[in-house]
């Protein structure tokens, strides 16, 4: 499975390319403590909303340590995507690396 550090993440985020989404994959609860802007589709949701993906975009999958991203990256790849990575670390790696004054839940 292809990863992406928070560092490289911030710099695509900072890009704002069209071909390139971040995906947050936590529960609505956690999104709402804090995100980084991620289009926020729970891991439980994503199989219903996989067909609203464009296959030829980027994209990153976040969740809170990695453990559900990665499990959505191994689905979207079975769904057929070869751009996508998993965020090393998750929101955890975020808060810690990259922005301290978030609250992960």
């Amino acid at each position: 499975m292809k990863e992406i550090t928070v560092q490289q993440l911030k710099e695509k985020l900072i890009d704002k390319s069209e071909h390139f989404m971040l995906i947050d994959v936590r529960e609505d609860f956690e999104y709402m403590v804090s995100n980084n802007g991620g289009e926020h589709i729970p891991l439980s949701n994503l199989q219903s909303r996989v067909h609203t993906l464009n296959q030829v975009v980027e994209y990153a999958i976040i969740c809170r340590t990695g453990a559900r991203s990665a499990n959505a990256c191994i689905f979207l790849g079975q769904e057929g995507f070869e751009n996508v990575y998993n965020v090393k670390g998750g929101m955890k790696a975020w808060a810690s690396e990259i922005d301290p004054s978030i609250t992960v839940a």
